[in-house]
């Protein structure tokens, strides 16, 4: 044998593999094989989160429907499970689909328009109004009902809040989930017209207006001297939409496997 000449092949020599076992191993292969690895784990992680949401989803819809039931809790009640269950930044904590019932009066402010809302494909506001309980206690917000943007945003809807007296309100409440990517109030006040805001931010709305809120919001059964439909949307996305991208993401782990295999595949014959 000529050891000037190196071997291409590795040498088998009483059964032990002399040489770099990889040697036949291309860098490209190696590539694709941690390309698909990364990418296929990555999709099926995907899918697998939908279906955690899926599943809490459902739960959270089994919650509201038993809150649904409940007797309505008072004012007290409510403020000391504000306290109990703080929002932070998970859904389980929100005590959206409480039933409440108080006895509130008007707090001389402007009406809150909460902008880029959407109610059957129309887009426009929100409209709150602040109610005082009593002199010591947070104010709370009165959803008065959805009303329609017009085509110049430099004019505000022109609405009547409710006139000055005692009310009583039943109804559910709702609470928003902090967004910690924009959670600012971005506040656009002018004289004598509703201040129109981005983000329902209690703590910075509460340092706007200068009094403590509740932190919650009145969606009452029955608005006193208004007929605005109310959107009731707890669930923004349900279980079957989270179910459905699930099986996106399962079903493009699939395609994406089979076609790295057919890659491979190919690449193999090629070199054979």
């Amino acid at each position: 044998m000529n050891t000037s000449n190196e071997t291409k092949t590795n040498l088998t020599i009483n059964g032990v593999v002399t040489g770099n076992p990889f040697g036949g191993v291309s860098v490209s292969r190696v590539l694709l094989v941690l390309i698909t690895l990364v990418v296929f784990t990555l999709l099926v992680k995907l899918g697998l989160w939908q279906l955690s949401r899926a599943e809490f989803k459902q739960q959270w819809q089994h919650t509201l429907a038993l809150r649904e039931q409940q007797a309505a809790l008072n004012y007290p009640q409510l403020l000391s499970l504000t306290k109990a269950e703080p929002s932070a930044f998970e859904e389980s904590n929100l005590l959206t689909g409480y039933r409440l019932s108080l006895h509130a009066t008007p707090v001389k402010q402007p009406l809150l328009l909460l902008d880029n809302q959407v109610y059957q494909g129309q887009v426009g506001y929100l409209v709150y109004q602040v109610f005082e309980v009593t002199a010591e206690q947070p104010w709370i917000l009165v959803e008065l009902g959805f009303v329609g943007a017009g085509n110049d945003r430099r004019e505000l809807p022109a609405l009547a809040p409710i006139q000055a007296g005692q009310y009583a309100f039943t109804g559910r409440v709702y609470q928003k989930q902090v967004n910690p990517l924009s959670d600012e109030l971005h506040p656009e006040i002018h004289p004598n017209k509703p201040i129109r805001f981005q983000n329902l931010t209690m703590p910075a709305l509460a340092q706007l207006l200068q009094h403590d809120i509740a932190a919650v919001v009145l969606q009452p059964d029955n608005v006193p001297q208004h007929s605005l439909p109310q959107p009731w949307v707890p669930i923004p996305l349900s279980a079957q939409k989270h179910q459905g991208y699930a099986l996106q993401w399962f079903t493009m782990a699939a395609v994406f496997l089979g076609l790295m295999f057919w890659i491979a595949l190919r690449q193999f014959r090629h070199q054979s």
